[in-house]
């Protein structure tokens, strides 16, 4: 059996504070850190820096933290497997997605899996590209939609091509009437989120050698629209961010098409794990079906 001292560990990790871990794990928060004291007198060193905030890694308990997790999702498989053979089809499986992911795609993929696997618990996780991979690496995600490279050691599956464009506010003409080029960018401001500024869009902004003094943050997708449509600058944005954002704005594509290639990634563990198997393969099944040509454009 596993100690009570690795869930509660992991839980701790996941929901901040012990407060709220007790609540999760229906048990007294004397008792979570009761485990967690114990589990620090076993180890020799302490795992958690406790404040009035919450609770936050040491350095030692980010070590450690890959390998608890590790010991949990090969029980979790265990139990699975278990489960399998006894044709109960029990398990979890937990997604880690961006929110152009979690509003277009993944509400129809779950309703699909539930009907085929009822007994088998699912839980969402948004958040921002790098902190997926993180998760996806040390296991505390069983999978993770990703955009392509991914620099760890994970197996990843492409899924298909995004195309980028540019949004403007509602006036705004390209020079041509159709694409946007280098003489329409010259002097415009743009609006990206951070996490995208390393990735597809910068090798847009650098082919126009757009420098940074021009680029302005903001939080999400809808609030780049927002902004846009209040004419304080461009956006650029991938077509599955824009099917369901909603502003009075003009869509074009770039003279020059740039994509961004959306994948699924999971850990060499959680890949063998019977919930994440009937997972990707829903999720590449459905994608499959919607998207053919394994390319996603304006219509």
């Amino acid at each position: 059996m596993i100690p009570f001292a690795y869930q509660v560990f992991s839980t701790v990790i996941q929901e901040g504070t012990f407060q709220k871990a007790a609540l999760k794990l229906n048990v007294t928060p004397s008792a979570i850190s009761h485990s967690i004291t114990q589990l620090e007198n076993e180890l020799g060193f302490p795992v958690f820096i406790r404040s009035r905030s919450g609770a936050e890694l040491t350095s030692n308990g980010k070590t450690i933290l890959p390998v608890i997790q590790e010991i949990l999702n090969s029980q979790a498989r265990l139990e699975q497997e278990a489960a399998d053979i006894n044709g109960l089809n029990a398990g979890s499986i937990r997604i880690g997605a961006f929110s152009s992911v979690c509003i277009n795609w993944l509400p129809p993929i779950i309703q699909s899996f539930r009907k085929q696997y009822p007994e088998i618990d699912i839980s969402v996780v948004q958040a921002g590209l790098n902190d997926i991979v993180q998760d996806v690496k040390t296991g505390t995600l069983d999978v993770g939609f990703v955009v392509l490279p991914v620099n760890e050691n994970l197996q990843v599956d492409q899924l298909i091509k995004d195309e980028i464009y540019c949004v403007a506010p509602k006036g705004f003409v390209p020079k041509n009437k159709k694409s946007v080029t280098e003489d329409d960018m010259k002097d415009r401001d743009f609006i990206l989120q951070p996490g995208d500024y390393d990735r597809d869009t910068k090798a847009t902004l650098d082919y126009y050698g757009i420098q940074p003094n021009l680029i302005h943050f903001s939080i999400d997708d809808q609030s780049i629209i927002a902004m846009v449509e209040a004419e304080l600058g461009l956006g650029i944005l991938p077509e599955l961010a824009l099917q369901k954002l909603n502003g009075n704005v003009a869509v074009y594509p770039f003279e020059h098409p740039f994509y961004r290639s959306i994948g699924l990634a999971t850990n060499a563990v959680q890949a063998k794990a019977p919930s994440t198997q009937r997972m990707l393969e829903q999720i590449k099944t459905f994608v499959g079906e919607k998207y053919p040509e394994a390319l996603l454009v304006r219509k």
